[in-house]
């Protein structure tokens, strides 16, 4: 898997290409800003950049604007986004392109291999991944539940589609059968008037109609 990386901590950068190595990557180019991530994506054409949000001059969304107009300059480059906080708008910005192909995961999670390396497949195979803690503080913020008809096994499967998984790894973690869990998701994307479509991915536009919700 071929990988650029942008995070403007030298230090931490540095610590990032070792890791990344060691989850199977190959750091074609480590960068400390958001222009130079546009120019290293546009040059190298990497399988995911991986990225940091809050990157100079102002330490707000640098990062994301520039993973977010990499993709556009290069299509079908996967984003996997990195921060330190729970970022709501800036995990609804992401998914907001629909395709798949994007994560967000705390920079707390990138010190287990396996989770990272987890996250680098599923992205680079296409599909969302949001960090579990990032799922559990963004359900735990709302004011008003714009998704009050899901049922609590529902909220279940709907969480565990925002982090990512598949209908398999699905049944597997609630210990169901793959027939409900198509059960619970076809209620969802009911009770969500997501009817079907050719143009778009209703499992992303769930996870972020959720994420979308608070006004």
């Amino acid at each position: 898997m071929r990988v650029v990386l942008a995070e403007d901590s030298m230090l931490l950068r540095e610590g990032l290409v070792r890791l990344l190595g060691e989850a199977g990557a190959e750091v074609l180019d480590a960068v400390g800003d958001g222009d130079s991530l546009v120019t290293s994506v546009v040059k190298h054409q990497p399988d995911v950049a991986v990225v940091d949000v809050r990157m100079p001059p102002t330490f707000t969304d640098e990062g994301l604007r520039a993973a977010l107009s990499a993709r556009e300059q290069v299509p079908g480059t996967c984003v996997l986004v990195l921060s330190q906080y729970v970022e709501e708008s800036y995990a609804g910005d992401l998914l907001a392109g629909g395709g798949g192909g994007v994560g967000y995961l705390l920079k707390d999670r990138v010190s287990a291999l396996g989770d990272l390396s987890d996250a680098l497949e599923r992205v680079a195979s296409g599909g969302t991944v949001l960090d579990p803690e990032v799922v559990s503080q963004l359900f735990a913020r709302r004011r008003r539940d714009p998704l009050e008809t899901l049922t609590t096994r529902e909220r279940d499967v709907l969480a565990l589609m925002a982090e990512g998984r598949t209908n398999t790894a699905i049944a597997r973690m609630l210990v169901v059968t793959h027939g409900a869990v198509e059960k619970h998701i076809s209620s969802i994307l009911t009770k969500l008037d997501l009817g079907p479509s050719d143009d778009d991915h209703r499992r992303v536009l769930a996870v972020l109609a959720w994420l979308q919700s608070e006004q």
